[in-house]
């Protein structure tokens, strides 16, 4: 596990800003909860999360839709399990 730095923590927060406020919160909620233990995986899982266009996303963090492809992995799955247990 790294430590992340007040940099590292920014661009995070700032690349969790969605156009969907469903999506805002969730992520918000999440970072403010986990954000001092998460590791480089965890990070990764989340960059890759952020990639998403805000409609697919929204479906992955309700559970409408599970992670395929380069998604399917067991980080992905473990942060999305974290958003959806907040």
């Amino acid at each position: 596990m790294s430590q992340l730095t007040d940099m590292d923590r920014t661009r995070l927060r700032w690349r969790a800003r969605r156009g969907l406020l469903e999506n805002d919160l969730m992520l918000t909620k999440y970072l403010d909860t986990y954000e001092t233990t998460l590791t480089d995986v965890d990070v990764s899982a989340l960059t890759q999360l952020f990639e998403l266009g805000d409609n697919e996303l929204l479906d992955l963090l309700l559970a409408r839709l599970e992670p395929s492809g380069a998604l399917d992995r067991p980080a992905v799955h473990a942060v999305l399990a974290g958003i959806r247990a907040l």
